[in-house]
């Protein structure tokens, strides 16, 4: 095993999946691609080897909690200790509920990949990290983790509990090597499955949801995980959201 660097991207998608693993793979990271199905996996680990970045796929079923510490096991055998890990999944059943109409059950459903997974992830990965005294966790949710939308509840709760304990993790173990940090979105995500899946019918977006570029998040992450002088980043910024 060479030194080389291992970052594992959680819910690997087309859109910032994507960016992250060129962005860190052209640093000279090796990269676990993490989501459901094998067929789309494998044909990004080929258009990233042809562009020289050593990638390796993971189908995994992120809701699975028992199997999070296993997957984390699998990579890093393959692949070596996981110096970055970004989890960023985006379910294509999860829509908003206004919290007028929002109940137990509702909230359950969405519970495991919004909440549970990220803290059973985190949990699987900071024995390692501690040990070695350096690594890096980064939680990507969605805007309503952090301000309040009426009618778009459901998911925001579940963000926000997220949000609170990246941020809780980061004041514990910041002063050990180790990184917690949080990506708010307060916009679709451009080249991404839920932005094709939005804009399939043909009915325009809505005028007040902005459209970003994955590259960009994926910029944003590297500079955290780079200076580490902040838990959370809001993309875009409030002031153009």
């Amino acid at each position: 095993m060479t030194s080389k660097k291992t970052i594992a991207l959680f819910g690997a998608g087309t859109g910032l999946g994507t960016s992250l693993a060129q962005r860190f793979g052209r640093a000279g990271y090796r990269v676990a691609l993490v989501a459901r199905r094998a067929a789309p996996l494998e044909e990004r680990v080929a258009e990233l080897a042809a562009a020289g970045i050593e990638a390796v796929a993971f189908p995994a079923d992120l809701t699975d909690l028992g199997g999070i510490p296993a997957l984390v096991r699998s990579v890093e055998d393959r692949l070596g200790p996981i110096d970055v890990a970004v989890y960023a999944p985006v379910p294509s059943d999860v829509s908003f509920v206004p919290a007028v109409d929002l109940d137990a059950s509702t909230l359950q459903s969405m519970a495991n990949i919004f909440t549970f997974s990220p803290v059973e992830l985190s949990h699987a990965l900071l024995p390692g990290m501690l040990a070695r005294g350096d690594g890096a966790i980064v939680i990507v949710g969605g805007l309503t983790a952090v301000v309040t939308m009426p009618g778009m509840s459901g998911v925001g709760p579940l963000m926000a509990a997220t949000r609170n304990y990246v941020l809780t993790l980061n004041a514990e173990v910041g002063s050990r090597g180790v990184y917690a940090g949080t990506v708010n979105i307060g916009a679709f995500i451009d080249r991404s499955a839920g932005l094709r899946a939005m804009t399939a019918s043909g009915a325009p977006l809505a005028p007040n949801i902005p459209v970003i570029d994955p590259d960009t998040i994926a910029e944003e992450i590297q500079i955290l995980i780079a200076r580490r002088d902040r838990a959370e980043s809001i993309l875009p910024p409030l002031s153009q959201s």
